[in-house]
């Protein structure tokens, strides 16, 4: 396990466990976020509430709208949860990537712009989604799957299903 058994998905309980950043997204240079592969977590501020938009900022993702009817954003919300999405930012096949590119291409998500993938989407249907903060740790590839399926298990194990904008469980392949 790459975290710490019994952390706490909370700011603090992220910061114990290596994680950095937590900038706001209006105010993220992504010139800060580092290079290397990693995960990143989608946190949201203190007395943040949802208030769902009707439509996503998002960008449209091979010609279908990432915005989801409110009756469903409400379902997968997850009320005593910060923590409201985990991906992970791998190398990509030419070794290019990471947590920098990773992080700006979803910040570029929520303004608008096509993505390669739509991964964290429900996030661009909250209004405010700027106030929100963002948060990485640096991982070698080679544990990034495994890091990932293990904060989305702990995330069940605490709360009962996965964070707000995580659709897909991951897993490692055994």
């Amino acid at each position: 396990m790459l975290f710490n058994v019994g952390m706490q998905f909370t700011r603090k309980g992220l910061k114990d466990d290596g994680f950095t950043g937590f900038r706001p997204f209006r105010e993220m240079d992504s010139m800060r976020v580092p290079q290397g592969t990693g995960v990143f977590a989608v946190l949201r501020p203190e007395g943040f509430h949802p208030d769902f938009l009707k439509k996503s900022t998002a960008g449209v993702f091979k010609k279908k709208d990432p915005s989801l009817p409110e009756p469903e954003l409400s379902a997968a919300w997850v009320e005593a949860a910060v923590v409201l999405y985990v991906g992970k930012a791998g190398p990509g096949s030419k070794g290019n990537r990471g947590l920098r590119r990773q992080i700006q291409e979803f910040l570029d998500f929520g303004r608008g712009k096509p993505p390669g993938h739509w991964d964290g989407r429900l996030v661009w249907q909250l209004k405010d989604a700027g106030k929100l903060l963002i948060a990485w740790k640096e991982l070698p590839p080679e544990g990034l799957n495994r890091a990932e399926a293990d904060y989305h298990t702990a995330f069940v194990e605490e709360f009962g299903k996965l964070p707000f904008a995580n659709l897909v469980r991951a897993r490692t392949k055994n």
